[in-house]
């Protein structure tokens, strides 16, 4: 396992990262802090990767698309990296003219109006959900309520009935999954990723015989100058909803509380004002990111901290780092409410690839802790029993039992 250290071309033993290691999914920020100091460029040969982890060269990298491609994928994971990426990821896993086509296609469905709409059946899932986990005093805040939430504001979006969400929540959550010591996608997840593209491939036949008000039946008829989204790419988008905005959205949901929890004085805020809890939301995204890592491909021989990447290279993005860079943010490992927010965080990405689904998760996020801390006068969690997601690209809790003290 080597390090390039900045401006040279000398390794040392003196920081390891891999990115499948449990150890690094329980807690990730010192290592992080550690590449930043020391090996702002990182080199691991074992895994034959490259890592780039300040705020200035992470967002930089977001904005080159002619020297950081996404057309193998953003995952590490080889059975997800390479020409075939885009099947299950989408646009993520394109680039421009092709990445602009099908998101232009795209956006003509999955339009702000069409998300403001959700809003109304957002407060209805949350109370849904919260109600009965609040009645009932203790619960886990991820099976009965964060994990539950995005999914049917997704599955309300895309058109899934409700008797099918809890499956199709189930088989995106073993789509996640990564074992201890495999270093690629299981063989469950695998099998998991087919049953919900062929969920999807039926769901849109369905739709192409007969349309709804839905957004696949929107992505169906979404036309620009006689152009068209193709089965497989209608396909393609509803696995990416379903991984990438239900996964992120629950974790999102999870880190909020468990830090302020860990953080009772910036907890206060929002529960003393629940005007507050955008904040909560921005600086949980800052501070914890659920998207942590994302991958490039390098196109040709380029320079980084005086070290030449060479073309076919892939580049590991560490969105997480880059959020905690003390060169960008005051404090940066400091959960704090009222810190300036004039700088842009990384976590939604950046440039052609900015998330399309941002606006999304954060009225997800606003709505579900609104409710939450207008009915709540303090919890617990009992973080001995919490269990993480161990994924190389997500953060955040598979299991978060809690107590909550109705107001």
């Amino acid at each position: 396992m080597t390090e390039v250290a900045a401006g040279t071309s000398q390794t040392s033993e003196s920081v390891v990262f891999n990115p499948y290691d449990y150890g690094f999914h329980d807690d990730p920020y010192p290592l992080y802090a550690r590449l930043r100091a020391d090996a702002p460029l990182y080199r691991n040969e074992e895994l034959d990767f490259w890592a780039i982890s300040r705020y200035d060269d992470v967002v930089a990298a977001f904005r080159d698309s002619q020297r950081l491609s996404s057309a193998n994928g953003v995952s590490l994971d080889p059975a997800a990296y390479g020409p075939h990426a885009h099947k299950t990821m989408s646009f993520l896993a394109m680039d421009n003219p092709r990445h602009q086509r099908m998101r232009s296609l795209v956006s003509q469905g999955f339009t702000p109006r069409r998300v403001r709409r959700l809003e109304e059946r957002i407060g209805e899932f949350t109370r849904q959900y919260l109600e009965p986990a609040l009645a009932a005093g203790e619960f886990d805040f991820i099976a009965d309520f964060a994990g539950k939430l995005p999914m049917d504001v997704i599955s309300e979006l895309v058109g899934v009935p409700a008797g099918d969400r809890d499956e199709v929540r189930r088989l995106a959550d073993a789509v996640m999954h990564r074992e201890e010591n495999v270093l690629d996608v299981p063989p469950s997840a695998m099998e998991a990723a087919l049953e919900l593209v062929q969920y999807y491939a039926d769901m849109v036949a369905q739709r192409r015989v007969k349309r709804t008000e839905d957004l696949t039946s929107a992505l169906l008829d979404a036309e620009i100058e006689g152009d068209r989204l193709t089965d497989d790419e209608i396909i393609g988008f509803l696995f990416l909803m379903v991984v990438a905005g239900n996964e992120t959205t629950t974790k999102l949901l999870g880190n909020a509380l468990y830090w302020g929890w860990r953080n009772p004085d910036q907890l206060a805020k929002p529960l003393a004002d629940p005007e507050r809890v955008p904040d909560w939301i921005e600086e949980t995204l800052r501070y914890d990111t659920s998207s942590q890592i994302i991958v490039r491909t390098v196109t040709e021989d380029s320079e980084y901290h005086g070290t030449t990447v060479p073309a076919g290279a892939r580049m590991l993005l560490l969105v997480g780092s880059a959020n905690r860079d003390e060169r960008v943010f005051a404090n940066a490992d400091v959960f704090d409410l009222d810190r300036d927010r004039s700088v842009q965080i990384a976590s939604f990405g950046g440039g052609p690839h900015f998330c399309l689904g941002a606006h999304l998760a954060r009225l997800e996020a606003r709505i579900a802790l609104t409710e939450l801390v207008s009915r709540v006068r303090s919890y617990e969690i009992d973080a001995d029993n919490a269990l993480r997601v161990h994924s190389t690209n997500v953060r955040g809790f598979a299991t978060l039992p809690v107590r909550m003290e109705v107001a």
